[in-house]
């Protein structure tokens, strides 16, 4: 450790470097932390979990019983074992005694992205509801035409403040807190929508996952969707190789100049010879222009996409990435996906999977750096190489199905919850102290002398 920030400070190794190589070693090495431990209040199967966008301080939690919630990671409230095992406590649960609360199972519990003063939980009782967290009293709800799955919010919107919710209506709406009202009603899919999530480049663009199997883009800004995913249209690798630029001589350049006065003097030839003929070359043009943009604006609709499917099953789960040019998507199939978001394909990744749970939503998420993709696999949590496919991590510690995995990603921490009602926290095996301490012990073993 101290050999690397000596490099970092003599330039040999850039700061980002030597904070993706910092941070990869801590991801690398997760495990069942022995000195953090959550206290659940929850009494019923743990659905959600999210840590908030703004300070990644406060976790919030939706569990089977009707009750959410919210904890400080940071600080915690007790101490056993002479200090060495902190004890998180809840700072605050709504349950089904406080006079909001849900009947039903929370499916879905999210921060409000512009700060900690909102939190938002939807539920099988048919409601979406909104809360004041400083009153812990609910400010806004919405009446759902069925059981809620999931919920999202865009973490980059400045124009709305909409929540996308998936429930097994057909319809996916989009319901706005300043006015209290649905805003957008999006029809598309033949049966209920399990997961839905923003993109992370633009405010406007929402994906949703139904029971049909189909995975739909939206620009909420127009009717119908405008891409509905096929996983037999596919592409080999991430990404389209990039071609390397030629050097040019000096002899060619010159070679080249000369051509191009030839070749202008005879493109103002064929022009003036052709200049009759454009005005019946022009409606030609335009007609086709206004067919290729016809299909450009809703291809989503079209009878040939509509029934494209991305999943043999229910698509349990999506996930943008940060940079916002791949989706991962999940299903009752036991597949993970991964997509290409300009192009729409799928990019044929092999993750090694196993069984994952086809009766409800599970909730997947990535690391920064390096990429890593954790995902609930029945009482255990993989961890898959983004770009690979292969499993690095395996961690075991749950005693029923996992639910939800969130990666906490200003301190590398791993939290995932599961049927056994517990939240587990998965930290770095070996602590920036303890590497410390071993290069000084290494560093005197060196410079011992008799």
């Amino acid at each position: 450790m101290w050999e690397a920030i000596k490099h970092r400070e003599t330039g040999r190794i850039r700061s980002n470097s030597f904070a993706n190589r910092f941070k990869s070693r801590r991801v690398s090495s997760l495990q069942l932390s022995n000195r953090k431990d959550f206290v659940s209040p929850h009494r019923g199967s743990v659905n959600s979990l999210q840590v908030d966008l703004t300070e990644g301080r406060y976790l919030l939690s939706g569990a089977a019983d009707g009750s959410a919630a919210v904890f400080d990671v940071q600080r915690a409230s007790d101490y056993e074992a002479s200090g060495l095992i902190a004890k998180h406590k809840c700072i605050f649960t709504v349950d089904k005694q406080h006079e909001y609360g849900h009947k039903y199972a929370i499916s879905s519990a999210i921060w409000y992205p512009i700060d900690t003063g909102l939190f938002i939980t939807g539920s099988f009782d048919h409601y979406i509801k909104v809360w004041d967290t400083n009153t812990a009293q609910a400010v806004v709800d919405f009446k759902m035409p069925g059981k809620v799955y999931r919920t999202a919010m865009s973490s980059m919107a400045m124009s709305h403040t909409l929540i996308a919710a998936g429930t097994e209506d057909v319809q996916v709406r989009l319901c706005d807190i300043a006015s209290g009202a649905f805003s957008h009603t999006l029809s598309g899919h033949r049966d209920g929508v399990m997961s839905v999530e923003w993109s992370t480049s633009s405010e406007w663009i929402l994906y949703t996952g139904g029971c049909d199997g189909a995975i739909r883009f939206w620009d909420i800004r127009r009717a119908g969707c405008f891409r509905v995913l096929d996983q037999s249209q596919t592409q080999l690798g991430v990404r389209p190789p990039i071609l390397k630029r030629q050097p040019v001589s000096s002899k060619a350049f010159s070679a080249a100049k000369s051509s191009m006065g030839g070749q202008n003097r005879l493109k103002i030839l064929q022009n003036k010879h052709t200049g009759s003929q454009s005005a019946k070359g022009s409606s030609i043009a335009k007609s086709s222009v206004e067919k290729s943009r016809q299909k450009r604006l809703h291809p989503g609709m079209l009878s040939t996409l509509d029934r494209a499917t991305a999943h043999y099953g229910v698509v349990t789960s999506l996930k943008a990435t940060n940079n916002g040019m791949h989706l991962l998507s999940a299903g009752s199939d036991s597949r993970i996906r991964l997509w290409d978001i300009e192009s729409g394909r799928n990019t044929l990744l092999n993750f090694e999977t196993g069984r994952i749970q086809t009766n409800k939503a599970i909730q997947l998420d990535t690391s920064d750096d390096p990429a890593l993709v954790f995902v609930p696999c029945m009482k255990t949590v993989k961890g898959f190489g983004m770009w690979s496919g292969r499993t690095t991590l395996m961690l075991r510690g749950h005693y029923e199905s996992v639910n939800t995995c969130c990666f906490n990603s200003s301190d590398q921490e791993l939290y995932t919850s599961g049927a056994d009602r517990q939240i587990l926290v998965w930290s770095p095996g070996g602590s920036m102290e303890d590497e410390m301490v071993q290069d000084e012990v290494a560093e005197d073993k060196d410079n011992w002398s008799d």
